[in-house]
């Protein structure tokens, strides 16, 4: 029988077991998939902790993998058994097999493997309507992108770069520098010891950003304000640092008739067409080189309780696979 991740109580590492389950055959809609990468994510670290609430416990957490299709459900077309495909919105991937609904699935393209594909679709497509949906970088922005060195921002930051932009990047310590700046950062700054609204007020002449990216969260707001033109966007997209819970609206007036938005990828991929369109914009730069997926980390499934550990204490740059 094959094994998966199951979470029985809400809270740390430790809840998480590995354990065998029955994994059913697809239903009307659904394929069934063996997967050889599974990727992993601050959201799946809200969803075991209880930040997020699953739809009942016990479950398993998880939302992104690659693998080959074993089977396919009543009134699926466009997969079949042996193809290979890739998902950032499925449910439930911490398993060697797993159900999944068709329409939160692509094919993935040969010059793309496994592991890249399992660290990018969730990554990737968040990047893809960060920077091409919410706010649409143009050639000449400025803009500003916390945690620079984790898995969205080093996929972001060469994207940006990619469309012409000047990139101002934030990460939590001195040893990420560097990988930031590999990863298409004009300006790195410390964002625990330095007051980056400042650096960022010095780097842009006073003008400020016109967007600012931020997946931290309560750590840096509101000083992200301080950091955009008039008529910027401030878009928040995750908590790595705890949620921001106190918004005052009229904040947005004061600094300078200001946008903000709280996007979520499954808004997005709801809408099949949207996610191949947003899939398809992912495979091109990352086919032709533009954007380098950087796997810094390979763990066992059963270690998934570790690879938990090590992602909260910021421990990890780029992307974490683990393999069943």
């Amino acid at each position: 029988m094959p094994k998966a991740i199951r979470i029985y109580e809400y809270g740390g590492p430790e809840v998480m077991r590995y354990e065998e389950v029955a994994v059913g055959d697809p239903g009307p809609g659904q394929i069934r998939v063996r997967q050889s990468a599974i990727g992993v994510n601050f959201i799946d670290i809200y969803f075991r902790s209880g930040l997020y609430k699953a739809p009942q416990l016990p479950f398993t957490p998880g939302n992104e993998g690659a693998g080959t299709v074993v089977a396919v459900g009543e009134g699926v077309t466009g997969f079949s058994p042996g193809d290979r495909v890739a998902y950032g919105s499925a449910t439930g991937t911490y398993a060697e097999e797993v159900v999944i609904g068709a329409g939160s699935v692509v094919r993935l393209p040969d010059g793309i493997d496994d592991d890249t594909a399992a660290a990018m679709m969730l990554k990737g497509l968040t990047t893809q309507y960060l920077l091409r949906r919410t706010y649409k970088v143009q050639p000449g922005d400025t803009i500003l992108f916390h945690a620079a060195a984790g898995g969205v921002g080093l996929i972001a930051t060469q994207w940006a770069k990619h469309l012409g932009a000047t990139v101002i990047g934030t990460v939590g310590s001195e040893d990420k520098v560097a990988l930031a700046r590999e990863h298409g950062c004009d300006h790195v700054i410390l964002y625990r010891t330095e007051d980056f609204a400042a650096r960022v007020k010095e780097i842009t002449g006073g003008k400020g950003c016109a967007v600012v990216y931020d997946g931290v969260g309560q750590a840096t707001f509101p000083a992200s304000l301080d950091c955009l033109r008039p008529f910027g966007c401030f878009v928040n997209f995750g908590s790595a640092s705890g949620p921001i819970t106190q918004f005052d609206i009229n904040l947005l007036a004061q600094k300078g008739s200001l946008y903000a938005t709280r996007p979520t990828l499954f808004t997005h991929t709801a809408n099949r067409a949207t996610l191949e369109e947003m899939a398809a914009d992912l495979f091109a730069v990352v086919g032709n080189g533009a954007v380098k997926i950087p796997v810094h980390t390979r763990a066992k499934l059963a270690d998934a309780p570790k690879v938990h550990a090590d992602l909260a204490g910021r421990q990890t740059t780029g992307a974490t696979v683990m393999h069943p």
